[in-house]
Order: C-alpha cells, then sequence, then structure tokens
C-alpha cells in the first residue's frame, strides 16, 4: 500500500554512484567514488566517530571516474570534501608515441575524462586546427578497438609534443572542469553537506534500516517459533492428543479440545529455560497462554498446526527436525534481541556487511590524483637550453637551437633564417633561455606573457606560428620589442625607450602577476612606439642611440620610477625626421657595437662615450653617410661574444665580435655583411657566453 520513501542499501549509492541533478533553484553534482575506499572510511568513522576531515581523506583521496582519467591537484577535492562544493580538473591520459623512421611524434589519448564524449572531441580538435587556433596537426585517428581507447594525433615534424597536449588541455575538453556540488535530502530538508555529514547521515540510515529489519526478522522468527512450540507440545503428549481427535465428532470440536486444558511442556520446557520462557513469545499473544505453573496452554494458531500436522512427522527423525529447528530459531532471536539491546552489536553488523560488500565487489582504483596541481605550462617537461627567439615583421613567432648558425668570418653572406612570404622579415631576435618568459611589449605600450617553450620550434626554413594564435593581440596590434624574465625582484626596474625619445623607467615587480589579457606598460603619445626595454638596477648607466649617428648617455637615476601608465619624460632631442633604434643598460667594461642599414659597423670602447644630461641632442657616434646609411642598432658586446645580424631579406649572420676593429666615436667602421642590392640590414643581437662552434 505505501510506496518506500528511501530505498535500504549496504554501501553509500550517492557517494560511489555519484549523482547529478538540476531542481527547482538548487543543484546536485557529485562524482563516482571507489567502492573500497568508501566502504573504508565508513569502517574508519564506525571505529572513531570522532574521525577528522583530513583523516577521512586517507582512505577517500577523491573521486574515481569508471573512465579513469587523470585528476589535477587535490585543492578543489579538498574544498570539496571539507565545504561540500569544490572544482576538480580531470585531464585525459596521454602518452607520446615517436615514428622512428620519420622523426614525427604522435599524442597518444587513452583515457578521457569523465563524462566526454569521444567524437565530439575529436569534432573539437578538427575545428581548432581549420580554424588555425592550433597550429602543427596534421591528422587525429580513432584506432579504439576491444583493447581500448586508443585516439592518435600526429604532429607535424619539429613540433613539441608537450606543448601541444598543453595547448589541448586549455583549448578542448582534453581537461575538463567537474563542479563538486554535493546537495542531498536529509530528512526530506535539501542541505549542502561534507564527507563527514554524508558518511554520518548513511551510517544513521543504515541503522535504522538493521534496527527495522531485525524487528522484522524477530516478529516473523517468533512467529514460527511459536507454531514449533506447539508442534513440539504436540510430540510431546502425541498419544493423549490423537485419542482427543479421534473422539471429536469435528475439527472444530477437536480444536475447542485441544485449547481446553493444559499439556505437559515435555522438552519444550528446558529449551525455554535455557534462553528464557519469553523470548519466543509473540508480542501479541494472551497471558493465559503459554508456559503456565509448569503446564502449557495452546492458541487457536497452535492448535491449527497441530490439526494440519501430517502423519509422517510422527517419525522419530521428523520429531528430532522439529525440535532443531526450534532450538535453532531460539539462538536466532537471542542473537537478534542482542542487537537491538546492545548499539555495539548493532554497528558491527553494519560493519560485517560492509566487509562483505567489499570482500564481493571491490575493484582497482582508476582514476589517478595528481596530489599537487600541475600548471598547463609544465616547466619540468622542458629542459632548460638557450634559444633564439625571433618576431617577425608580420608577427610570426619561432624557436631554433643556438648551434643551427656555426660562427661565420666577418663580412660573409650568412645563411637564410627563416621562409621569407609576402617581404616578411625578422624584426626582433632574442637569446633565451626554454625556462624564460618573455615579455613581449607591442605597439600600443601594452604588455604580454610567454613562455620560451611554448613557442613552436622550427629549423631555418621554418616560419614559425602567428603571434596572434599565442597572444590576445588586437587588431592592427603588433610587437614592438621583447625582453626574456626570469625572477621579478623587488631591485630591478624595467626601462624603456621609445622611437621619439621618451624613456620611463618602471619597477620590475609591477610586471611579476601575468594577465591573460597583457597589462599597459607605458602610455604611448600618437605615432610613437617602444623600440627599445631593458632591466636596470641603481647606479647603472643607459644609453640612447638614434638612427642618425647620435648617442646619449646618462645614470638611470635621472629618471625616477612610474607607474605603468604614466607617458614618461625626455630622454634624448631629436629632429624631426630623427628616431631612437636601440637603448642599451650598460653594463661594466666590454665595448659597443654599431651597425648600419648597409652592412657596416665598428666596435668603440664605452669608455669613448662620456655621461651627459638627460634630454640632450648627444653625440656622435657613427659616421652617418651614403657608404653606411642610417643606424640600425647597437648593442653592448664583449670579446669573446658572439653576433647575429639579420637581413630585411632574412639572412643571417652568426660571427665573432673579436673579428670587428674597435675604433673612436666619429669613425665610419668595417664591412660586417655582405649584402645583396637592396638588401639592407634591420637587426642586431649578440651571443654572450657561447662555445666556439
Amino acid at each position: 500500500e505505501f510506496a518506500p520513501v528511501v530505498l535500504p542499501t549496504r554501501v553509500p549509492n550517492l557517494l560511489v554512484n555519484g549523482a547529478s541533478g538540476i531542481a527547482v533553484g538548487m543543484a546536485t553534482n557529485i562524482p563516482p567514488h571507489n567502492l573500497g575506499e568508501v566502504i573504508d572510511a565508513c569502517l574508519a568513522m564506525i571505529a572513531n566517530p570522532e574521525i577528522t576531515i583530513d583523516e577521512l581523506m586517507q582512505h577517500i583521496p577523491g573521486p574515481d571516474f569508471p573512465t579513469a582519467g587523470i585528476i589535477n591537484g587535490r585543492a578543489g577535492i579538498v574544498s570539496a570534501y571539507r565545504t561540500g562544493r569544490g572544482k576538480i580538473y580531470v585531464r585525459a591520459r596521454t602518452t607520446i608515441e615517436t615514428n622512428d623512421n620519420t622523426g614525427k611524434q604522435a599524442i597518444i589519448i587513452t583515457e578521457l575524462p569523465y563524462m566526454v564524449n569521444k567524437a565530439r572531441l575529436q569534432e573539437r580538435i578538427g575545428e581548432l586546427v581549420k580554424t588555425k587556433r592550433i597550429e602543427g596537426i596534421t591528422a587525429i585517428r580513432d584506432e579504439s578497438d576491444k583493447q581500448g581507447m586508443r585516439v592518435v594525433i600526429e604532429l607535424r615534424r619539429g613540433e613539441n609534443a608537450e606543448v601541444m597536449i598543453n595547448n589541448l588541455y586549455i583549448h578542448t575538453q582534453m581537461q575538463d572542469v567537474f563542479g563538486i556540488n554535493i546537495v542531498a535530502l536529509e530528512d526530506n530538508q535539501p542541505k549542502l553537506l561534507n564527507l563527514p555529514q554524508l558518511l554520518q547521515a548513511f551510517l544513521r540510515h543504515r541503522r535504522e534500516v538493521v534496527t527495522r529489519r531485525t524487528v522484522y526478522e524477530l516478529r516473523k522468527a517468533r512467529n514460527r517459533a511459536h507454531i514449533l512450540e506447539g508442534l513440539g507440545i504436540a510430540l510431546a503428549n502425541i498419544d493423549e492428543i490423537v485419542a482427543l481427535i479421534k473422539a471429536a465428532k469435528n475439527s472444530q470440536e477437536a480444536k475447542t479440545n485441544l485449547l481446553a486444558r493444559s499439556w505437559l511442556p515435555g522438552s519444550v520446557k528446558s529449551m525455554l529455560e535455557q534462553t528464557g520462557s519469553d523470548i519466543s513469545r509473540p508480542e501479541d499473544l494472551s497471558p493465559k497462554l503459554g508456559m503456565r505453573d509448569d503446564r502449557y496452554y495452546l492458541s487457536e494458531v497452535q492448535a491449527q498446526a497441530v490439526l494440519d500436522m501430517r502423519l509422517h512427522r510422527l517419525t522419530g527423525l521428523e520429531q528430532d527436525k522439529i525440535l532443531r529447528e526450534y532450538q535453532e530459531l531460539l539462538e536466532f532471536i537471542a542473537s537478534l534481541l542482542e542487537i537491538l539491546a546492545d548499539p555495539d552489536r548493532l554497528m558491527q553488523v553494519i560493519q560485517d556487511e560492509l566487509l562483505e560488500i567489499k570482500q564481493q565487489f571491490n575493484d582497482q582504483r582508476r582514476t589517478e590524483i595528481l596530489a599537487s596541481q600541475q600548471d598547463v605550462t609544465n616547466e619540468d617537461l622542458i629542459s632548460e637550453e638557450d634559444v633564439v627567439v625571433t618576431v617577425s615583421h608580420q608577427g610570426y613567432a619561432k624557436v631554433q637551437p643556438l648551434d643551427d648558425y656555426a660562427a661565420q668570418h666577418r663580412g660573409g653572406k650568412g645563411k637564410s633564417s627563416t621562409k621569407i612570404k609576402d617581404e616578411d622579415f625578422i624584426e626582433h631576435l632574442v637569446i633565451a633561455n626554454t625556462h624564460d618568459t618573455v615579455l613581449c611589449f607591442s605597439n600600443r605600450g601594452r604588455v604580454y606573457w610567454l613562455k620560451v617553450y611554448l613557442l613552436p620550434q622550427g629549423g631555418r626554413g621554418a616560419r614559425g606560428k602567428p603571434l596572434i594564435n599565442l597572444l590576445p593581440l588586437e587588431p592592427e596590434e603588433r610587437i614592438t620589442a621583447i625582453l626574456p624574465i626570469r625572477e621579478y625582484d623587488k631591485d630591478h626596474a624595467i626601462f624603456m625607450a621609445t622611437a621619439k625619445g621618451v624613456v620611463k623607467k618602471t619597477a620590475l615587480e609591477h610586471f611579476a602577476r601575468p594577465r591573460p589579457s597583457g597589462i599597459i606598460a607605458v602610455d604611448l603619445a600618437d605615432n610613437d612606439e617602444l623600440v627599445g626595454v631593458g632591466i636596470t638596477a641603481a647606479g647603472q648607466d643607459v644609453m640612447l642611440f638614434t638612427d642618425s649617428g647620435k648617442v646619449t648617455r646618462f645614470k638611470e637615476e635621472q629618471v625616477r620610477s612610474m607607474g605603468r601608465t604614466a607617458r614618461g619624460v625626455r630622454g634624448i632631442r631629436l629632429q624631426a625626421s630623427q628616431k631612437v633604434v636601440s637603448l642599451i643598460i650598460v653594463q661594466p667594461d666590454g665595448a659597443i657595437l654599431t651597425a648600419t642599414e648597409h652592412g657596416y659597423g665598428k666596435r668603440t670602447a664605452i669608455a669613448d662615450y662620456s655621461r651627459i644630461n638627460r634630454g640632450g641632442q648627444g653625440v656622435i657616434s657613427i659616421q652617418v653617410n651614403s657608404r653606411n646609411g642610417k643606424v640600425i642598432g647597437a648593442v653592448q658586446v664583449y670579446e669573446d661574444d658572439e653576433m647575429m645580424l639579420i637581413s630585411d631579406r632574412g639572412t643571417l649572420v652568426r660571427t665573432r665580435v673579436a673579428e670587428v676593429s674597435v675604433v673612436g666615436r666619429n669613425t665610419q667602421g668595417v664591412r660586417l655583411i655582405n649584402l645583396a642590392e637592396q638588401e639592407n640590414l634591420i637587426g642586431l643581437q649578440q651571443i654572450r657566453d657561447v662555445a666556439e662552434c
């Protein structure tokens, strides 16, 4: 007649199977857990009702999804188990295979996050490749079979598989967020429960279920014992009972006669004395019936059972069977009464049933839990090495091994550094470590963060990857300066110089917190742009070089530290057609290497450049004439350094600094690179402490 409100269960299904649902104004989302771990936690709570959350988490480290995968970090799990809410990040399991013949790498996916559809994931990756949000994937194949899941993502030669996996984590459901929200009905009221509350509610439920079940079994056992008790009385008085029945006119008279008198209890008396005379007595039995004054009075139910008894039950074996079943029932009833009377015995029953379930259905954990969250940009996967970072005029970036370019003699023709398409050319070149962060300063005065190892690796013929795929650049925004950074300490500042001679100094720590959307680095005037950035410390000198061959040198203290949104102050006074081309933060010793657009240059001792006040016109750094052309840049170098020169046609020369003559300021210099007709030098970069190739 009545439908059950709660279905009884021996295990906490809510945790083991999980639950997901949306009601009016509330939702629940509970992940599945490992059966054995949950049972272990229940047993621990039975043993110690005051157990802490941390102690419970030694048994339940986190959710366990049937689709396996990897939970990235424990913070969300801890939050969910403490408060009832938390976010966990579930990743696909991947391996990397390398084709020995082609050298190409492939990413193999063998496990997916919970509830992620494999076909939808492949479609999403295909869309990203088609729209060029992700570049470097050449094919996707589903090779899954009865042995298990296997999705193969083939990569272009030279693509870094670890970086590609990180990009897929960002842009696809290969990393998925599971928002844990443990909302459940307790006493018909929706509540947000933490882990101990959930387990306590389950154990309370089990106590109620086992108690009700025991009461039911007790009532059923007493009713059966009452019948057997009557049969036992009949067997003890069988001759008299047979004579009484034979003498009766009908069954009703026989039944009345059986109830009208008392009987000898026989062996029933000794059994009842062992366990207690009331132990098998049904609750609704009249006090006048049963054992009274060493005599036994049958009830109607017992009298009917005696009349219904078959003759074969009178055999010795059948009599023993009846008495043995009665004895066993008395013992069973005693055990049921013990469960109801002793709370510890009740919990022991619950504990035994939990252990029985665990032994029968226990399963190994499938989902791996990483103790500490691994960031999407995982530096541990990338070996530290110095590389050449190049950014082209049209915004294509790449890194190349430093050893791709062996040092040549001064004046050589060099090697092509990149494929030149649509008159593109290399505009920025720095030597950086793969673990460095490159601060990318744009023509709009913003700065963006980019890990060096996230840039695609490529040989000299590779074009690279568009920065618009790596940074959130706006239309017409382009990178005008790049600066490798390892640590953001308080004693250093970033010094910036613009083409119009404006300089600005901002504490390095202002740039320590990366934002995906970038931040303002300098407020630029119209038609101005950043031409150089560097890191300064107190006591250092700053040098600004113009395309007209002028230079100024002053102490960095002459520029006060400003906020990120400030415009800056005048660093050098320029004529209308002139612009600043290089900023140098002066280091001890060394010389200044100056280069011009026609491929000529020279070294000049730093001592030849005297300090003057900020904002002056400066002094001559190199002669600007028809042979040399305008100055394209200047760098500080040492005798053992090497340098890289880049032309607007993509030609790159790596040569030894020692081959360039040291001469005074007001001189022409020597040929640095042999340029073709209509080819100009546009970039200059020193290579510090590089072994000879």
